[in-house]
């Protein structure tokens, strides 16, 4: 039978994945805040699905396959409004998509799913750090200077994601024998 704690890191993964749409359209209408709650709330959700999975003695094949294409489909809304916004480079945000398709399909053919590694969770942290600055509304407190954050912090999130992305391909490198 399966843990009711591992149901719910499933679930959580699912309705992840029918955020990114809401969230576009909130920030298409002008709805920031709305937005950025949705983006909020999909972190959130990240983090809770991985403790509950954990809590349950481990995630499910199915969830591990399914937990970073949502992850995937959550941070390439903002990123691709932020760039037809003029916010990020477009370059940027095509490099950035293309790493995450690569290895989203890299991971797919691995038969484990290929857990994430400590760089991709990082990158994972920092991307969404940077794009909740980004996308801070113009109206709350102190929106200059965070959006300003956010941007400088993209530019560290692109590169550690190239990073990442090569140490999946490269694969686990084998102990040295000196």
């Amino acid at each position: 039978m399966t843990p009711p704690a591992r149901r719910l890191a499933d679930a959580l993964t699912v309705s992840r994945a029918f955020l990114g749409l809401p969230l576009l359209l909130a920030l298409g209408a002008g709805q920031a805040g709305w937005g950025w709650g949705l983006l909020l709330l999909g972190g959130f959700s990240d983090w809770a699905d991985g403790w509950l999975a954990r809590r349950a003695g481990g995630g499910s094949v199915w969830g591990a396959r399914l937990d970073p294409l949502t992850d995937k489909i959550l941070v390439c809304a903002p990123l691709l409004w932020l760039a037809r916004e003029g916010s990020l480079p477009l370059w940027a945000v095509w490099l950035l998509l293309a790493r995450e398709l690569l290895i989203s399909g890299w991971r797919a053919g691995q038969a484990s799913g290929a857990p994430a590694s400590a760089a991709g969770k990082a990158k994972t942290v920092l991307q969404f750090a940077a794009l909740l600055l980004l996308l801070w509304p113009p109206g709350w407190p102190l929106a200059s200077g965070l959006r300003s954050l956010g941007w400088w912090l993209f530019w560290p999130s692109l590169l550690l994601a190239l990073s990442s992305a090569a140490g999946y391909l490269r694969g686990p490198q084998p102990a040295s024998s000196a």
